[in-house]
């Protein structure tokens, strides 16, 4: 009995904690010859939203030396499209986005982005990836590459999708309008994943429901009556008009909304006039207005309209002079992971890397994703979008202690773990493609 129980400790002793697909090793090691080098290479030379020409470019090359996969560039502006036949069977389409965002990195990473680039605004500005997406492209590329050494483990077609501007969130709704369904071959199945800072490395998030909430751009336009600043009854000043419009505002969710239904309203950015005594005769506003239902989306959007034409009522303007609410330009819906696709995939995972991968943890911000429009209802694809970890569990414990700050999404100091991100996230892309057209 003694002999027994110790060696049964010694066996918990020496298993890993969590298991691996055979192939990972091979991933680990084109990881060391050939994705590391990629991946330095995106993070050091992002490209900002539609103007991703050489991650473009680069994506495509990498995409033809695999071999057996018919490449097509300029899908929805900068896209580009891949697609690998391997006999009958389902179609499965693999998306990453590829664009950064206008930052000035202050991460601390050797291998920093230094860059800047004109806007499509017509405004220079530092570019760095800052959410991640160097990430997302170079395991497309692993997963490319893993896939092709596999065939005799799949049948069917796998479309790989490198999809622009996801972070003005208009990319895929530009692709899918360039025919992506309709050109290509229609997926039975749409999966992506995304990496994050607040996620253990080593672990995976996947869960059926809502994944992210809607996202629209506003920008409210008003139109005031300029005068001298000493002389303010002679105009009508759109600085007050705007600060009432911004605390109006805060009604929409905190007295309009259920509060068991989440909804968001931040007003991002406020511009108006130039010198110290001279009211201005126009102020606009940006804002981002996030809901997780249909319905609640449009009694946000709808009440932000009606507060911006009474606040312009209220203060005396004219009915051809009311402030002017522009929506639709920078828009997506909720998205929704399908409950037996993600339960299919989640299964994968667990049967591939054991139970422990999954990591589950409450939905902390109502972050959106344009993903959303690959997986409409409309277009009956089923889609599963999970999460990958990319900050070491010390770290993270760490910060519990308040001993240290991670970096955010979205943030100049925003950084992963290059390694252990880009391998789970190709391994796990593997891993359900491979569930997905298992012979």
């Amino acid at each position: 009995m003694r002999l027994l129980t110790a060696l049964l400790a010694s066996s918990l002793i020496a298993a890993p904690v969590l298991a691996e697909p055979d192939f990972a090793p091979a991933v680990e090691a084109d990881y060391a010859a050939h994705l590391e080098a990629l991946f330095i290479d995106f993070h050091k030379n992002p490209e900002l939203s539609y103007k991703e020409t050489r991650t473009a470019a680069i994506m495509a090359k990498e995409l033809r030396a695999v071999g057996g996969i018919e490449v097509t560039e300029k899908v929805g502006g900068t896209g580009v499209v891949g697609v690998m036949r391997n006999g009958p069977g389902p179609v499965v389409l693999v998306r990453a986005d590829m664009d950064g965002l206008p930052l000035k990195e202050d991460s601390g990473l050797p291998y920093a982005s230094t860059v800047t680039q004109e806007d499509i605004d017509g405004v220079v500005k530092p570019v760095m990836h800052a959410c991640g997406h160097d990430v997302h492209i170079t395991s497309l590329i692993g997963t490319a590459r893993q896939l092709a050494k596999l065939k005799s483990r799949w049948k069917g077609t796998v479309v790989f999708v490198v999809q622009p501007a996801e972070e003005r969130i208009g990319g895929a709704r530009k692709m899918m309008e360039d025919g992506l369904y309709t050109r290509f071959p229609k997926p039975d199945y749409a999966v992506a994943f995304h990496v994050t800072s607040g996620f253990p490395t080593g672990k995976i998030g996947l869960e059926p429901g809502i994944s992210s909430s809607s996202s629209d751009s506003v920008d409210i336009t008003i139109h005031g009556v300029g005068t001298h600043g000493a002389a303010p009854h002679m105009g009508k000043d759109p600085i007050v008009m705007g600060a009432q419009i911004v605390m109006a505002l805060q009604t929409l969710v905190s007295r309009e909304i259920a509060p068991l239904k989440p909804g968001v309203v931040t007003v991002g950015a406020f511009h108006s006039g130039f010198k110290h005594n001279i009211i201005s005769d126009k102020a606009e506003l940006q804002l981002t207005v996030r809901s997780d239902d249909e319905e609640t989306r449009k009694k946000l959007l709808d009440g932000i309209k009606r507060i911006a034409a009474n606040v312009g009522r209220m203060n005396g303007l004219p009915e051809d002079k009311l402030p002017e609410v522009r929506v639709g330009f920078e828009s997506t819906p909720v998205t929704l992971n399908d409950p037996a696709l993600t339960g299919r995939v989640r299964g994968a995972f667990t049967s591939a890397f054991g139970a422990d991968i999954i990591h589950v943890e409450p939905r902390q911000s109502m972050g959106a994703e344009d993903f959303a429009y690959f997986i409409e209802q409309k277009h009956g694809v089923p889609g599963a979008y999970f999460v990958v970890g990319g900050t070491p569990q010390a770290e993270l414990d760490a910060a519990k202690r308040g001993e240290k700050t991670l970096p955010a999404h979205h943030s100049p100091f925003f950084k992963v773990e290059a390694k252990p991100s880009v391998t789970l996230g190709t391994t796990a892309m593997t891993v359900a493609v491979l569930d997905l057209l298992k012979k």
